[in-house]
């Protein structure tokens, strides 16, 4: 397969990845400001409190994979997807297959 038909596919995964964890973000309750939005008056109060800091958890966990996601685009656009950002050389086809935002090659990520 090409370069360009690497990045091609890529970009689609990556597009309907950033789609469903903004939906995911959305379903959360997680506005556009950022922050989850939750109901004031529900009366079990620690159930809230459990509710809200899982759901603040899982809505950090997709905002920083969303980041990833978005960060990938970039460099699709800037036109250098697919070089790592550590060591500059070409990250695998195979490992961008496997994970489209990937930010560096399999040498320089076990190394982190």
């Amino acid at each position: 397969m090409s370069s360009d038909a690497v990045t091609s596919e890529a970009r689609a995964q990556l597009e309907q990845e950033r789609a469903d964890l903004r939906q995911k973000l959305a379903e959360l309750g997680h506005g556009t400001e950022g922050g989850l939005t939750y109901d004031p008056n529900f009366a079990d109060s620690s159930q809230v409190t459990a509710e809200r800091g899982e759901a603040e958890a899982l809505a950090t966990k997709l905002e920083e994979t969303l980041a990833e996601v978005e960060n990938a685009l970039d460099k699709i656009e800037r036109g250098t997807y697919g070089n790592c950002e550590d060591c500059g050389k070409p990250i695998a086809a195979a490992r961008l297959e496997a994970k489209p935002a990937a930010r560096y090659c399999i040498d320089c990520a076990s190394k982190r």
